[in-house]
């Protein structure tokens, strides 16, 4: 039997680099690709918490829109004048027209 000889891949120093340069590159991708989908990841929450705030926000505007509607209802003035002591008179209003 006869020996066989390994075989010596040799490198240049511009392989040699290409090589470093493209290793470094992948993981320098995959590391940009995990580093966004946290950064979205969290945006996806913070817009998520900003939708339950807004959808807060109109449920509150609209019972207060209610109330006011409630409150200024002629009924309602027309109590609250009574219980002050005063009247209606319908001479006093003056109509202003162009």
């Amino acid at each position: 039997m006869k020996k066989q000889k390994a075989v010596k891949i040799r490198l240049t120093k511009g392989e040699k680099f290409l090589l470093t340069s493209g290793f470094i590159c992948v993981f320098a991708l995959i590391l940009v690709q995990v580093f966004c989908g946290a950064t979205q990841g969290n945006l996806s929450i913070d817009v998520e918490k900003l939708k339950y705030e807004i959808s807060k926000q109109e449920k509150t505007n609209e019972s207060l829109v209610m109330q006011v509607n409630e409150l200024t209802s002629y009924d309602t003035i027309k109590d609250v004048v009574k219980d002050m002591g005063l009247a209606y008179n319908n001479e006093n209003i003056i109509v202003i027209s162009k």
